[in-house]
């Protein structure tokens, strides 16, 4: 019961929120309380975990239409559980931004921020297909009107651009969808059953690379990063993100084992290019948010690089990528919106000197960005350290270009640290720009300490999330 009161309880929080006339204050901190819950009741969640077990726990299922096969199956492997968590984590800090920075019409845009954490966490628990193509396109709504409504000067053109990309993956995986599940004549995915089928394989795996996204289903990325709300952009790279990771993990890979080997050598061509695309573009981008988003399409090809590896070092350093970089790329967007807030621009030009007066925010940037370029040492580091020994086996060539996407990530880091806090002033800083406060402190910090902790201990999800001899084997003896 566990796993479903993790996915109704922002839910529930979401219609309350929506239905309850409360002042402003109020809504933003029931919400905000809602948000505090979840991650407290994913913490509850992992204290009754045995990471020791690579088989499915916390599980529920009941039968909605047993002829069709067709059922409420939910439940979380080890990988899926740490994925659920940085969800939680990233959506309370997301949450907390927008109270802190008094968005609008908040009864409507904490409900939508609520169902969406409800969506995403249904997915990462989901274990019936079409449970997961329903949680995996639910989260599409809110992203929908949070970007059209709440989003920059161009939302409506980011909108449209995010909806015909990611109409085209929705009708390619619900054509999928079917498709598997008639021809196994169940939708379950706790089943052993598999596919040879090419073109079903494709269908996912394209809905997949647009959600990541991957290059080159990319296109809608920048603008709709750009344009949203800043806690929002944070969710889509952090953790909406992972959700294609999780297709793959769950999906792809062991439900379509000969497609997935037949095509590892041009995902993992696509996956290198995006690796080395991303970061030249961030390098280049010249604001922050066009640096953080960019960054995502190189980070997300690194993480594909170390599913489609094949090997128990690149499913493990995928994952504890996932949660690392997703909790980052959070931080990393806001404080892009923090320093938007002060500065009234992204803009890299306007931008300089932040440091002199401004400790705290100089050292919280200097934290995070330390993490985001991958210093050894920090779990970002282990990451692609595990990603790239897993990589080898592929081809020495493949390692080389994650060896070469962290020297780029080192480049933008570095950039974007200089342009924030070094240098001299830019016409956008001012004098009587404040230091962070308190308030603002609370939510980058836990996602800091989060970072912290598995730079100090990465096994702490790299050894978890595919527990030898069990999981990891399963997913792998298929290439076998």
């Amino acid at each position: 019961m566990l796993t479903t009161a993790l996915i109704l309880l922002p839910v529930v929080g979401a219609l309350v929120v929506a239905a309850t006339p409360l002042p402003r204050a109020t809504t933003a901190g029931l919400a905000f309380l809602v948000a505090l819950m979840e991650v407290a009741l994913w913490i509850v969640a992992a204290s009754r975990f045995d990471f020791d077990d690579g088989g499915l726990q916390l599980g529920t299922s009941r039968e909605w239409a047993e002829s069709f096969g067709i059922s409420y199956s939910v439940g979380f492997y080890g990988f899926s559980l740490w994925l659920t968590g940085a969800a939680v984590i990233v959506s309370a800090a997301a949450i907390g931004y927008a109270v802190w920075v008094g968005r609008d019409r908040p009864r409507a845009y904490h409900a939508l921020m609520l169902l969406l954490t409800g969506a995403m966490v249904a997915t990462f628990a989901a274990q019936d297909l079409l449970l997961f193509y329903v949680s995996f396109e639910a989260m599409l709504i809110p992203l929908y009107v949070l970007v059209g409504v709440w989003g920059g000067a161009r939302r409506q053109v980011a909108t449209l651009t995010f909806v015909v990309y990611t109409m085209a993956g929705s009708l390619l995986m619900l054509a999928s969808v079917v498709a598997f599940g008639v021809t196994q004549g169940t939708f379950s995915l706790t089943e052993s059953g598999t596919s040879d089928n090419v073109w079903i394989f494709l269908g996912f795996a394209i809905a997949f690379a647009i959600k990541a996204p991957l290059f080159p289903f990319h296109g809608w990325l920048p603008l709709a990063y750009r344009e949203a709300p800043v806690e929002v952009a944070a969710v889509l790279s952090a953790v909406v993100s992972k959700t294609a990771i999780y297709g793959f993990l769950r999906i792809g890979v062991p439900k379509f084992p000969e497609p997935a080997d037949d095509l590892s050598g041009v995902i993992l061509v696509l996956a290198a290019a995006g690796l080395v695309y991303g970061s030249l573009l961030a390098f280049r981008a010249p604001d922050l948010r066009g640096v953080v988003a960019y960054s995502s399409i190189a980070q997300m090809g690194l993480i594909t690089l170390g599913v489609f590896a094949f090997d128990d070092l690149g499913l493990d350093g995928a994952v504890l990528q996932s949660v690392a970089h997703g909790l980052v790329s959070a931080s990393m967007f806001l404080l892009v919106g923090m320093v938007e807030h002060r500065c009234g621009t992204g803009q890299l030009a306007s931008l300089g000197g932040m440091a002199r007066g401004r400790p705290v925010l100089a050292t919280v940037v200097l934290v995070a960005g330390m993490i985001a370029l991958a210093v050894p040492g920090s779990a970002t580091f282990a990451g692609e350290f595990l990603i790239m020994a897993g990589v080898y086996g592929q081809g020495w060539g493949y390692s080389a270009v994650v060896a070469l996407g962290i020297v780029l990530a080192a480049m933008y880091t570095l950039r974007v640290i200089s342009a924030i806090l070094h240098v001299e002033p830019g016409v956008a800083v001012r004098d009587e720009a404040l230091d962070l406060r308190t308030s603002e402190l609370a939510l980058v910090l836990p996602m800091m300490l989060v970072l912290l902790v598995l730079s100090a201990w990465p096994a702490l999800v790299s050894e978890s999330a595919f527990p030898a001899n069990n999981a990891t084997q399963a997913v792998l003896e298929a290439f076998r």
